[in-house]
C-alpha cells in the first residue's frame, strides 16, 4: 500500500527543485558566456566593455544568491562552472587595472572557485605574454612571468586533490610555457 499523499508530496518537491535547477542552470550559462566574453574583450583591450560585462554578471550572481541562497547555488555543477569562470575574468580584469589577485567583495564564493578560477588565470595570463611579445613590448612579458611565478609559488601551498589538482596541474603547464616565452625572448636579445 502507497501513501498518495506521500508521494504527491514528494513530487511538488522534486517538481519544484528542478524548477530551481533549470533557473540556476540558465543563468548560470549566462554568467560563464558572459565571463569568457569579458576575458576576450580584455584581451582586446577593451576595459569599459569587460567592466560593463562585470557589472552585468554581478546582478546575475547577487539576484541568483538572493533567490536560492549559495548553498543551494552550490549544489549546481553549471552555477559553480560559471561561478569559476567568473572569478578568472574578475581576477584578470583586477590585475590589468593594477590591482591584486584579492577576494572579491559582495558576492559569496567559495574557495574552490577561487582556486580553480586563479589556476585558469595563468592560462589568461599567457596569451597576455603572447600578445604583449608580439608587440614587441618585453618588460610586459617579464611582468607577466614574475606575477605568474607568484601565483605558482602560493598555488604549490595547497595540498590539492582531484578536480582542483588537475586545475593546478594545467597551471604548472601554464608556468613551463611562460618560462619557454620568457627564454626564447632572451636567446634574441
Amino acid at each position: 500500500m502507497i501513501n498518495k499523499k506521500f508521494v504527491q508530496q514528494l513530487k511538488k518537491e522534486h517538481d519544484a527543485h528542478e524548477s530551481e535547477r533549470r533557473q540556476i542552470i540558465g543563468l548560470a550559462n549566462i554568467v560563464l558566456h558572459d565571463s569568457k566574453r569579458v576575458i576576450f574583450a580584455l584581451h582586446r583591450l577593451d576595459i569599459n566593455k569587460a567592466n560593463d560585462s562585470l557589472a552585468e554578471i554581478e546582478k546575475i550572481l547577487i539576484s541568483l544568491e538572493k533567490k536560492f541562497g549559495y548553498g543551494r547555488l552550490a549544489q549546481e555543477g553549471a552555477y559553480k562552472a560559471g561561478a569559476e569562470e567568473y572569478v578568472e575574468a574578475k581576477m584578470l580584469n583586477k590585475l590589468m587595472s593594477g590591482e591584486k589577485v584579492d577576494l572579491i567583495k559582495g558576492l559569496t564564493i567559495n574557495a574552490e572557485s577561487y582556486l580553480a578560477g586563479i589556476c585558469d588565470l595563468t592560462g589568461e595570463l599567457v596569451r597576455q605574454a603572447v600578445n604583449q611579445a608580439a608587440a614587441r613590448k618585453l618588460e610586459e612579458v617579464k611582468k607577466i612571468k614574475e606575477l605568474i611565478d607568484q601565483i605558482m609559488a602560493e598555488l604549490v601551498e595547497f595540498d590539492l586533490a582531484g578536480y582542483l589538482r588537475t586545475k593546478y596541474d594545467q597551471a604548472r603547464g601554464n608556468a613551463r610555457k611562460i618560462e619557454q616565452i620568457n627564454y626564447e625572448i632572451n636567446l634574441r636579445k
